[in-house]
């Protein structure tokens, strides 16, 4: 790991200031919306835009790569990115805030899959895993840390937009200047939906209702803070539970994940996010919630690298870069529907539905992975894919470089075993001719 340090330090710190702007812009955009007079559905609108651009990106990115370069593209995204979040305190109005959500989110995008393009290329095959992981950290790290700068200037002014305008525009500097010769970006054949799903119904459907779930977790907390009438301390503790949460739990899960049947882990990962969710609905103090938040972050995001790994259980390891195209599409379109719902429902019933929409979702899922439980028998915990730690937000590049390093490992394991079968062949053939 220290050796991937060495060679991604300016990178990854660049990456951590990046993703401190990005979280701050979620919770920020939340509590002034309220303030401005927004309602909970426009606010979910507003937070669905992120969603839509980041999805067009996704596709859209690849291709400009192609026309004008790793840089040029970086360069220009990184600079409508600062300047989107100056002006969304000049135009608080909701069509407004909704256009630049979608730039943003865009644009963001666009600035991972150039970043993780650059991370995959100063890696080889030994540390690309180990750096994916330490590009996870930082991504979560960068969020919590956002929770408790939302705190240092009022919500109602310019100031806590120029600081993200700020931090977005310095966190580029290293990584431009850290950035060795652009690397080689090829395409990758695709795996439509309907062939994904009839491989891994269970993965295609949970993915797209954590799409659901992590729009919600995303933008919504905070207008559910506000809707509560918590101060803005307590709305960034509140949101920062969430991805604490997630930081404490992604590697214990993933541990289990390799040593039982996957289907059962969701169903308890599901269930335990659900439970949690009751008792943030329940009506208990600040102290609940917070604790509610901790628990239901640590179950929803882990759940979208657990739900990766046992879909790839049921492909091909040269299928697996193919097939992430679908799943991050799935994803995509849920976040995209995931914030308006939740936003209706709270305005029609309160904003406890914050939290008693998410539990439902996940114990859908739950559910549905009971019934996929008696279709289809388990794949033995040996031969499982392992366990790779990604996040929701993860672009095609990283969701590929995962499939890849999953596909090494299970080609590797697969030699492995063919050598011990031939040299436990060798030695009763060797004992037969004496």
């Amino acid at each position: 790991m220290l050796s991937v340090l060495r060679n991604t330090w300016a990178l990854l710190g660049g990456l951590l200031l990046l993703m401190i702007g990005n979280g701050m812009q979620g919770t920020l955009l939340g509590i002034r919306g309220v303030i401005e007079g927004f309602s909970s559905f426009a606010l979910s609108i507003v937070m669905a835009g992120y969603f839509l651009g980041f999805l067009f990106a996704a596709r859209a990115t690849p291709w400009m790569i192609g026309r004008v370069g790793h840089v040029r593209v970086f360069a220009a995204l990184a600079s409508i990115i600062s300047a989107c979040f100056v002006l969304f305190p000049t135009f608080p109005d909701e069509i407004a805030w909704v256009i630049l959500r979608v730039i943003v989110g865009f644009c963001f995008c666009g600035v991972y899959v150039v970043s993780e393009s650059w991370l995959n290329g100063s890696t080889d095959n030994a540390t690309r895993g180990k750096a994916l992981s330490a590009y996870m950290i930082v991504q979560l790290v960068g969020v919590t840390v956002a929770q408790a700068l939302i705190n240092l200037t009022p919500p109602d002014g310019w100031y806590p937009f120029v600081t993200i305008s700020v931090l977005v525009s310095i966190s580029f500097a290293p990584i431009l200047l850290s950035m060795s010769p652009a690397p080689a970006f090829g395409e990758t054949r695709r795996m439509s939906l309907r062939q994904l799903y009839r491989a891994s119904p269970l993965g295609v459907v949970a993915i797209f209702a954590l799409g659901m779930v992590y729009s919600a977790s995303f933008g919504m907390a905070a207008v559910f803070g506000s809707a509560m009438g918590m101060s803005v301390a307590q709305i960034s503790l509140f949101v920062g539970a969430i991805y604490v949460g997630a930081l404490i739990t992604q590697y214990p899960l993933g541990w289990l994940s390799d040593r039982m049947d996957r289907r059962m882990l969701i169903v308890i990962v599901c269930l335990t996010g659900a439970l949690a969710c009751v008792l943030g609905a329940s009506g208990g103090g600040f102290g609940l919630m917070v604790a509610a938040a901790l628990l239901f972050g640590g179950m929803s995001m882990p759940l979208y690298a657990l739900v990766l790994a046992y879909t790839n259980d049921h492909l091909d390891p040269q299928d697996m870069a193919a097939a992430s195209g679908g799943l991050l599409f799935a994803n995509g379109v849920g976040a995209v529907a995931g914030a308006p719902i939740l936003g209706a429902a709270m305005d029609l019933a309160g904003p406890w539905m914050f939290f008693a929409l998410n539990g439902a979702v996940l114990a859908g899922i739950a559910l549905y992975a009971v019934w996929r439980m008696t279709r289809r028998p388990a794949p033995d915990p040996a031969e499982a894919t392992p366990y790779a730690p990604v996040l929701p937000q993860a672009t095609p590049v990283a969701l590929e470089v995962l499939s890849e390093v999953a596909e090494q490992r299970a080609v590797a394991e697969g030699e492995g075993a063919r050598q011990g079968d031939e040299g436990a062949v060798a030695p009763a053939a060797a004992r037969s001719d004496g």
